[in-house]
């Protein structure tokens, strides 16, 4: 597709996810988003089947991932497929560490709905879903001059970094939500060599 439809490459919409986040892409989920192979993983539906997370907890990651980015007038991160990047980077690209600290932050997900509402996270109604990651994002992006976000607040950094990369690294995001770019056409398969030392 050429530039008249709105597409842009790989790098440019890494680019500006970057800046979304505030210039800073974590290494597991840039990583994962420039393999060939982890792309082709997780960009259909067909035969995907989920590695690390539950079914519980990969409806979990596609609830709070639509929250983030809900459907408009264009496919929101759920038709993105944002829940199958998440657990193929999780799969494939984040130290287990890193992994686990993910999943224990999925379980606080749950825990802090279950305090607040009486109810796990799925089983609330959406406004309630969207008071609790309000919360939750208002904790992690402090207003600015109030210093760096608390440790526990990661967790919530990085399911909103997922959301976003792959959501705008995604067919759907590059073409239809960002604007196009002077580099052209979007181009999935863009080799990590050409990245070169831009994201360093």
């Amino acid at each position: 597709m050429s530039e008249s439809n709105g597409e842009i490459t790989r790098r440019e919409a890494l680019a500006r996810v970057a800046v979304l986040l505030g210039g800073v892409i974590s290494a597991p989920t840039m990583a994962g988003v420039l393999d060939a192979a982890t792309r082709r993983a997780w960009a259909t539906a067909q035969g995907w089947a989920p590695r690390t997370l539950s079914p519980s907890q990969l409806e979990l990651v596609a609830v709070m991932a639509e929250h983030i980015i809900p459907r408009t007038d264009t496919p929101g991160a759920r038709a993105a497929g944002v829940h199958r990047f998440v657990d193929t980077l999780l799969s494939d690209h984040y130290p287990t560490a890193e992994r686990d600290r993910f999943l224990a932050g999925l379980a606080d997900v749950d825990a802090r709905a279950r305090s607040q509402q009486g109810k796990a996270f799925l089983a609330c109604a959406p406004a309630q879903q969207i008071t609790l990651l309000t919360e939750l994002d208002e904790a992690a992006y402090p207003v600015s001059g109030a210093g760096a976000p608390p440790p526990e607040t990661w967790f919530f950094r990085r399911m909103k970094e997922l959301t976003l990369v792959g959501y705008y690294t995604s067919q759907v995001g590059a073409a239809q939500e960002l604007h196009p770019s002077p580099f052209g056409a979007y181009r999935g398969d863009i080799p990590y060599t050409s990245v070169g030392r831009a994201w360093s």
